[in-house]
């Protein structure tokens, strides 16, 4: 991630981030297993928000599938 990162809709430089994981399709949904993971960046002026794909671990898979 860019530390130099500019908001498309307002040139706003300041922004927070947060993981957020994701379910996919087929036995995934159906098992409610959140197998996506990605990033989001929120500008702290006007709250529009991008999505980056980032890499999920077969144990953090694991992990969820147990937990539910």
């Amino acid at each position: 991630m860019s530390k130099n990162w500019e908001c498309p809709k307002c040139d706003g430089t300041n922004y927070d981030t947060d993981d957020v994981r994701m379910t996919g399709s087929g036995l995934s949904r159906f098992f409610n297993v959140q197998n996506r993971k990605f990033t989001a960046v929120t500008c702290g002026n006007c709250s529009y928000t991008e999505f980056y794909r980032g890499e999920s671990s077969l144990l953090g898979n694991i992990v969820d599938f147990i937990g539910n």
